[in-house]
């Protein structure tokens, strides 16, 4: 199966009723996050460049009508119109590693309908799980205040690929390494890690099990210093440290317990030991919560492990997302559900630094001195240049960070700033709004004229 069979099955019904009703004008269709986590004052883009890779080899095979076939008990026959439909169309998007606000669009589709439609679900899944860890990464990068995080998330991820993706988006966000081997040579990351409690056990000692595995590494090694007892472990450790002369670029890693004191216990048993140089890690359930508690309290930990809690974004694990039609051959379109409403046509985000961000419609003028955030991608089904790399990405996020109000950047209760709506977006949802309603007023009138009441068959 490919990846165009991974998609919801309404997908599926609706593009070959699109097809079946001749419904195959351009339409365009937002993706935006609705309303942030209460746990967050900003959102990283994040999760365009696979999203491109997806739909650049998008196409639609005879064995994928088949599954589709076999899925909604229907002839293959059935399915033939959809065979050979790839994706032609038009992308614009927030570029990886800028920051996002409530109901700004991540990205923007413009395609035949059919198109547009069937890469709905991919591309929330792709763009939503990204953008949510990528933003609990950042949250880590900021609490630990300069000092490094890795990320040891892969065997807690939901998933290979989403352990896959975690490494990406901690590297994208400033993290300075990931235990991940795949990631790490694909990407050209920073490879890290130590040893298991496990590797300790088989040995009659930790004594025996530090120095077997410095026999094995002669280069900087890091030992885990808390199987037993961490106290007795951090003695062995320096003891062991200190007869190999290993001490430039080794480190301990304390993985349970009390991380602030131990670390601090640790550190002065390390300097006593002539060590200065050997790194605190810590790690074991950490994210930007008690990272920052840690740095409140001065604890002396070099380097920060995260795992679990970062890689599925634990507080936050979901974004209250919509992939929604804005425009159909050459008509705005909006949905007037209760606490679901969406603003009409193709729109542009407008960003001055010092400035709350504008919403506006897409052939807009800038505010003097705005800058745009969604730029065209993809054109045709082609990409519109060479793929992004996260060098450009990490730089964006950086200079994003440093411009963001302080309140958005609070680790307890941020505060995320609040895009305005421009004046003729503002005017053009309450004209098809008004549209909509005179409509439904006008069928309710002819279905009473015609003898039938607004709730009848």
């Amino acid at each position: 199966m490919s990846e165009v069979t991974t998609t919801d099955l309404y997908e599926i019904t609706m593009a070959m009723s699109y097809l079946n009703e001749g419904k195959d004008a351009e339409a365009t269709f937002s993706l935006f996050v609705r309303d942030l986590p209460p746990a967050r004052g900003f959102l990283v883009a994040a999760g365009l460049e696979p999203a491109l890779d997806y739909l650049a080899r998008f196409e639609v095979t005879a064995d994928d009508s088949h599954v589709f076939a076999e899925a909604l008990h229907r002839p293959p026959a059935d399915l033939a119109p959809l065979i050979g439909l790839r994706f032609e169309g038009e992308v614009r998007a927030v570029p990886e590693g800028r920051l996002v606000f409530a109901g700004e669009p991540l990205l923007e589709v413009t395609a035949p309908l059919p198109q547009a439609q069937l890469v709905e679900t991919y591309l929330l899944s792709l763009l939503c799980h990204q953008t949510a860890v990528a933003s609990k990464a950042a949250r880590c990068v900021l609490a630990a205040r300069g000092r490094p995080v890795v990320d040891f998330s892969l065997r807690r991820n939901h998933g290979p690929q989403a352990g896959f993706q975690a490494a990406r988006l901690g590297s994208l966000v400033g993290f300075a390494g990931t235990s991940n081997v795949d990631a790490a040579v694909r990407l050209g990351l920073a490879a890290s890690g130590t040893m298991a409690h496990s590797y300790i056990e088989t040995f009659p000692s930790e004594e025996e099990a530090f120095r077997a595995f410095a026999r094995t590494h002669p280069g900087p090694v890091t030992l885990l210093v808390d199987t037993y007892d961490t106290d007795r472990g951090v003695a062995t450790a320096a003891r062991v440290l200190g007869d190999l002369r290993r001490g430039p670029g080794c480190a301990i890693r304390l993985d349970s317990g009390d991380l602030g004191e131990l670390a601090r216990r640790s550190r002065a048993r390390l300097d006593a030991a002539g060590l200065p140089e050997v790194r605190i890690i810590a790690s074991g359930g950490l994210d930007e919560y008690a990272i920052d508690d840690l740095i409140r309290s001065a604890a002396p930990v070099d380097v920060f492990a995260v795992g679990t809690r970062v890689g599925v974004a634990a507080d936050a694990p979901y974004l209250d997302a919509a992939y929604k039609l804005v425009a159909y051959d050459g008509r705005p379109v909006m949905k007037l559900s209760s606490a679901k409403v969406t603003a009409p046509a193709p729109k542009q985000v407008y960003r001055r630094p010092g400035q709350t961000d504008v919403i506006a419609l897409r052939d807009e003028n800038p505010p003097p001195g705005a800058g745009a955030l969604l730029g065209v991608v993809m054109r045709n089904g082609r990409r519109t240049g060479p793929p992004d790399s996260l060098t450009a990405a990490r730089s964006r996020f950086r200079t994003d960070l440093a411009a963001v109000p302080r309140e958005a950047r609070r680790i307890r209760a941020p505060l995320a700033p609040a895009p305005k709506v421009s004046e003729r977006l503002s005017r053009l949802s309450e004209e098809v709004r008004g549209r909509l309603l005179a409509d439904l007023v006008e069928t309710d009138a002819g279905r009473i004229r015609g003898g039938t009441s607004p709730g009848g068959p």
